[in-house]
């Protein structure tokens, strides 16, 4: 299991978002999101790893530690939005 702690998680709309988007990747499985702890938890290899960050940066959530821009929040914003549509 690989830990991720993330910025700009905020609600169960994001969660979704998130689960939905690394699902996608091949190689990635059992998503767990800690809204709370701004954690992701999956079950992946480190080979696919970067390809898991890349794809939470490009929703909207970067790595903690990593850059968070003016952009990458305007990305969570609309990401929370559509999981919550989504649901």
């Amino acid at each position: 299991m690989q830990e991720i702690y993330i910025e700009n998680l905020k609600c169960g709309g994001c969660a979704n978002t998130i689960i939905n988007g690394l699902t996608a990747i091949k190689g990635v499985e059992e998503v767990k999101v800690d809204v709370e702890k701004s954690l992701i938890t999956l079950n992946t290899t480190e080979a696919i790893l970067p390809l898991v960050k890349e794809k939470l940066a490009k929703l909207g959530y970067p790595e903690v530690g990593s850059e968070n821009t003016v952009l990458h929040k305007a990305k969570s914003f609309v990401s929370c939005a559509v999981g919550k549509i989504n649901k």
